[in-house]
């Protein structure tokens, strides 16, 4: 095999790669031999047919197996010969191939910059812990009390009011016609929720049982059913019943309704899920304080390729939330190439963190074990109640998927590994101050 260098412009490496037609011609042979021991052809005993017949039988099949194995034998031994580490799948081109002749193709990459991590050891970091206090866990355990809330109907005499459960007959109208999706009877409409179009509840409040309304609306601009989109409609609506909301109370046999031993069996497992949301707030900080740290202490070329498959990934999800108007306030009215500058930013800080900590997690030979990849895995499916033996069964299937749930486990093994090197001081705060701080 003959390689030769044609291009080694900083990131960019280019090679002009030939084999010999006298070792692909010795593959087919080996290759023809293998394959006729087992082989039973018409006039031949299995296994004994001559080089010829198996070459004119099998020959151009053969070839083709040939040719891939080769193809890849030959660029893996390349980057192990030169010591290249590509940053992306080589690109190959294949010159005109001619049956008994050299095989030439070309292998383009890009190769990961060769750099110096930092002294991690010098790296600084705060460690934020936010105690739960117990007025926080009294307010979660009334927000549940109120999701479990029942009715009863109210008095005759009683009006509507927010928070009210009204029970309508509805029939909407778009310039006298009425529309799909437009009518309903015995509907029970939470007043204040806000579920239905922006004016119909508020022009409820007031009603009693069996008063019957028109109720005047425009549907919003950005309305899902185009039709309808900014359309003036007339509902007729018959309010049939109204009830009234029905706290229960607060108690050991509250706490029993819900699986709870007692109340303050209920309040504990109440505190530790807001642990564990306050665990999680406070880990993304340090998180996000040690890639800052990372990142500005790292300066190496990047590979081009990269940062653009990045920069597309980006683009394509703002494109995606343009389209569906899930745009944040500052990037409505920002120019395209301000917000592209932006995105590109974004994508080379990206890509320069990711090969910072793939580099660290190479050189301390951290991996997710199986164990690992497996114990996530379940914990994904069950995310999906019901569901759960078909997502097990479509990780086992897809490596895509299961590498997609590896990548952040290897991620945040890599960042647990720095910062246990790192100088981290604990600090206790309030949630308060904790959510402040990063604004300022």
């Amino acid at each position: 095999m003959q390689v030769t260098e044609t291009t080694a412009e900083g990131l960019k490496r280019e090679y002009r790669i030939s084999i010999p037609a006298t070792d692909i011609d010795g593959k087919v042979t080996s290759k023809l031999a293998e394959v006729g021991k087992e082989l039973q052809i018409p006039g031949f005993r299995r296994g004994k047919a001559p080089l010829p017949v198996l070459k004119m039988r099998l020959g151009k099949s053969v070839l083709g197996e040939v040719l891939e194995e080769a193809l890849q034998e030959s660029v893996a031994q390349t980057l192990d010969d030169k010591d290249l580490k590509p940053a992306m799948q080589p690109k190959i081109e294949i010159g005109d191939y001619k049956d008994g002749g050299d095989l030439e193709y070309t292998m383009s990459l890009e190769i990961l910059p060769d750099f110096q991590v930092m002294d991690l050891k010098s790296i600084g970091l705060d460690r934020y812990k936010v105690p739960v206090k117990e007025e926080t866990v009294d307010e979660a355990v009334a927000s549940f009390a109120e999701s479990r809330k029942e009715s009863e109907p109210a008095p005759e005499a009683h009006e509507a009011a927010s928070g009210d459960i009204a029970v309508i007959d509805f029939r909407g109208t778009v310039d006298g016609e009425a529309f799909d999706g437009g009518e309903a009877e015995d509907f029970y409409l939470n007043l204040g929720s806000e579920t239905f179009i922006p004016g119909f509840e508020d022009q409820l409040i007031g009603a009693k049982a069996g008063d019957r309304k028109d109720v005047e609306v425009t549907f919003p601009e950005e309305y899902g059913a185009e039709h309808l989109a900014g359309k003036d409609a007339v509902f007729e609506v018959t309010v049939k019943e109204l009830r009234t909301g029905k706290l229960p109370e607060i108690d050991d046999a509250f706490a029993k309704s819900v699986g709870a031993e007692n109340l303050n069996a209920l309040k504990e497992a109440v505190k530790a899920d807001i642990e564990q949301n306050y665990t999680g707030l406070t880990r993304t900080r340090l998180k996000r304080d040690l890639l800052d740290v990372l990142a500005d202490g790292h300066d190496f070329d990047l590979p081009p390729g990269m940062v653009e498959v990045e920069f597309e990934a980006i683009w394509k999800h703002y494109e995606e939330r343009k389209a569906n108007d899930r745009l944040d306030e500052d990037e409505k009215d920002k120019p395209e190439e301000e917000l592209k500058a932006g995105f590109r930013d974004i994508a080379e800080r990206r890509v320069r963190l990711g090969i910072v900590l793939s580099k660290v997690g190479a050189e301390q030979n951290i991996d997710v074990s199986n164990e690992e990849l497996n114990r996530a895995i379940v914990r994904e499916a069950q995310n999906y109640p019901g569901r759960e033996r078909e997502v097990l069964e479509a990780y086992q299937k897809n490596a895509q998927m299961r590498d997609s749930l590896k990548a952040p486990l290897y991620e945040d093994k890599v960042i647990d590994y720095i910062v246990e090197l790192a100088e981290v001081t604990d600090k206790e705060t309030t949630l308060e101050e904790f959510v402040v701080e990063p604004e300022s």
